[in-house]
């Protein structure tokens, strides 16, 4: 019976995702992917910096929504001030590469700090949105748009 114990600790314990230490330059990364965008996120312990492809959040996110939602990870682990952040995003249009950089940003959140995992899942920013354009059917006009239908 101990060995039984002993045995299902350690698939347990080889089952939890090992915590991602920082890279050389003292990194912490996440990948996040929304629609057609994909944003590869460095985050850094420092005085609260946010570059966008090498531009501030104000310039490259026009509308408050977008920012906020950027900043929602941050705000909600209560680390706003306390990292620099660096995102790289391509693809897509502002909501899908707003959604890439929420889920990029709280990957690399929850490999800084494992603890950080309940906050951001209760806030949904660790849960990928599968939703995707639905593709053009052969014969259609359309995705779902069909031809007028005639009887005669």
């Amino acid at each position: 019976m101990a060995k039984a114990e002993e045995t299902s600790v350690k698939e347990t314990a080889a089952a939890a995702p090992a915590s991602k230490g920082p890279d050389k330059g003292g990194f912490y990364w996440g990948t996040g992917r929304r629609k057609t965008s994909v944003a590869r996120v460095r985050l850094k312990p420092g005085e609260g910096k946010l570059l966008i492809n090498k531009r501030k959040l104000e310039e490259y996110f026009r509308t408050d929504q977008d920012r906020a939602a950027v900043m929602a990870p941050l705000t909600a682990a209560g680390t706003e001030k306390s990292f620099d952040v660096f995102v790289n995003v391509r693809g897509g249009g502002t909501t899908g590469q707003t959604g890439a950089t929420v889920l990029g940003i709280a990957r690399a959140l929850r490999d800084y700090d494992p603890e950080l995992v309940h906050t951001l899942r209760d806030g949904g920013y660790l849960t990928r949105d599968p939703r995707m354009v639905e593709r053009k059917k052969p014969g259609q006009s359309g995705a779902r748009k069909r031809f007028q239908f005639s009887k005669r």
